[in-house]
């Protein structure tokens, strides 16, 4: 398990449910994002999300960017 704090550099899926958005990581599981912008052309593609870990599963994600 990553450490909270720990800087994330992941590739995988965008999925939006509900209001949040998701990366369902390539590596199995999920995180959720919080976003700066929204990235709705992006949602159902692979991306690559960099970010800090602030919570169990909960991503601040920097930046997300097609892989």
């Amino acid at each position: 398990m990553t450490a909270i704090g720990a800087r994330v550099d992941e590739a995988g899926t965008l999925v939006r449910d509900g209001g949040a958005f998701y990366l369902q990581r390539d590596s199995g599981g999920r995180y959720q994002l919080e976003l700066h912008r929204t990235p709705v052309d992006l949602v159902e593609k692979r991306v690559r999300v960099v970010g800090t870990l602030v919570g169990p599963d909960l991503l601040n994600a920097d930046g997300v960017a097609p892989a």
